[in-house]
């Protein structure tokens, strides 16, 4: 692949059907999406973003392994095995060799299935060329990976507004996506200012984010997580993920439970753990179960509130913003103080 021959255009999309009735619609049995991840990458065009020396690298190099090997991905998802092309353009092959070594040494294995390559036109200046030639020699390919997005994007035509760029340019990714009905995913940046919506986070204009059929982006992590992996998109369904990474395996792990109670201290994972297992309580009871000082459950419980990380009602309770997650982890004892005999003293902040 380091010296493709010239191929002929990308060829157009098949012939298929746009135009149903509602009840036509209604019995048209559809296949379901080619999953590269499920629940993470589906077939389409995906978008991971990031700052800059975070691990997006490591991160994206690691799923494309896994999946060349059928390895569960970030520790704990089953895939499918098959051909995963890794687009390494920011990277050299010593780079990239020392990557693997590392990997390898940590316990991982050879990726057969795993084509690197670290040279590769933009999309207007023959790259498209390139990617179909690897897709029609591998008709089972599971993934293609960019790193980065923007060393393949390609040139705007001349007088083209930025967001039609953005959109266009994310469209000549998407039409070999959706031809070969694989999902690729492209490695980008986030700007420099934070944003409240973590989607507005992602470098350039909604032309981007538009196109592409899911948005993810990785972000440090506090407290007991290394990272949190926000994840939106037409066929995933919107989630955080807590991640933590082994800087000597060079590899990214999906943490268990929600992501609320990784990027937390521990004393606010127990409450928020308490708070699950229990359903609404006051800061006296909550003390009381997990045998703490009241005023500073009472101001952590406030602090807590303050951030959308418990919700408080008039009467004085708290109670986790999300439901139905794994049992506490407080010891039996502890448990058994919140019986109705159990402390039950009101506080007013």
């Amino acid at each position: 692949m380091t010296s493709p021959r010239p191929l002929a255009a990308v060829p157009a999309p098949p012939a298929r059907r746009t135009r149903w009735t509602d009840a036509e619609l209604m019995r048209e049995e559809f296949p379901p999406p080619k999953w590269a991840v499920p629940g993470l990458l589906a077939e389409g065009l995906n978008l991971l973003a990031g700052a800059p020396k975070l691990g997006k690298s490591w991160l994206s190099l690691g799923v494309g392994a896994d999946i060349a090997n059928g390895d569960p991905v970030l520790g704990s998802i089953e895939v499918e095995r098959g051909p995963v092309l890794y687009c390494a353009l920011e990277d050299t092959g010593r780079r990239l060799q020392r990557r693997r070594r590392q990997m390898l040494a940590a316990g991982g294995r050879a990726a057969p299935l795993l084509t690197l390559e670290t040279a590769c036109p933009t999309m207007t200046a023959g790259g498209d060329a390139v990617l179909v030639e690897w897709l029609e020699e591998n008709p089972h390919a599971r993934l293609v990976i960019i790193d980065t997005y923007e060393k393949m994007r390609g040139s705007d035509a001349p007088g083209m507004s930025a967001y039609s760029g953005d959109y266009a340019a994310a469209g000549r990714f998407k039409q070999l996506a959706d031809h070969y009905s694989v999902p690729f995913l492209l490695i980008h940046h986030v700007r420099k200012q934070g944003a409240d919506d973590w989607q507005n986070l992602v470098s350039g204009t909604s032309g981007l984010t538009g196109a592409v059929d899911a948005t993810l982006v990785l972000e440090r992590g506090r407290g007991q997580a290394d990272g949190v992996l926000h994840v939106t998109g037409r066929d995933v369904e919107e989630t955080d993920y807590a991640m933590s990474f082994d800087a000597t395996a060079g590899a990214w792990t999906k943490l268990d439970g929600p992501a609320a109670d990784h990027l937390v201290g521990d004393t606010r994972a127990q409450i928020l753990r308490l708070l699950r297992e229990h359903g609404p309580l006051t800061p006296a009871r909550i003390a009381d179960a997990l045998q703490a000082n009241p005023g500073t459950v009472r101001q952590t419980c406030k602090r807590m509130g303050n951030a959308g990380q418990l919700h408080k009602t008039p009467d004085g309770t708290y109670s986790a913003p999300k439901a139905g997650d794994s049992g506490s982890t407080l010891p039996p004892s502890h448990l058994s103080r919140l019986s109705p005999q159990g402390s039950d003293q009101h506080e007013q902040e």
